[in-house]
């Protein structure tokens, strides 16, 4: 089993910035990581992906040039380094992680954008 603990939420003014964090504990984190988020009333949307080198990442549309994933295996830490935040960006943020399929979910952290 692979535990996730997502951290770093918080309430910011549109236009700012927040680092999440997605703390990894139990079996070995040599798996594809990624970042989900689910807005109110709307179905969970996929953010960003990250390969256990860390040599391959993809990015939402909605995302990209925004946001930068990173991880840091020797901390067993994924991050999500989110600027230039929007309204539109209000969500619980939600880390995955598993070899194939996201096997393993965090408890998700919640972000909020004022505008």
């Amino acid at each position: 089993q692979m535990q996730l603990v997502e951290s770093g939420g918080g309430l910011v003014q549109a236009g700012g910035s927040l680092r999440l964090s997605c703390a990894a504990s139990g079996r070995t984190f040599s798996s594809r990581v990624g970042w989900f988020r689910q807005a109110p009333g709307k179905e969970r949307e996929f953010v960003a992906e990250i390969s256990w080198s860390g040599r391959r990442t993809s990015y939402a549309d909605s995302v990209k040039g925004r946001f930068t994933i990173s991880r840091d295996n020797a901390k067993n830490t994924v991050y999500l380094q989110m600027n230039s935040l929007k309204p539109e960006d209000t969500a619980v943020y939600y880390c995955a992680a598993g070899i194939g399929s996201f096997d393993y979910w965090g408890q998700g952290t919640q972000v909020t954008v004022s505008s």
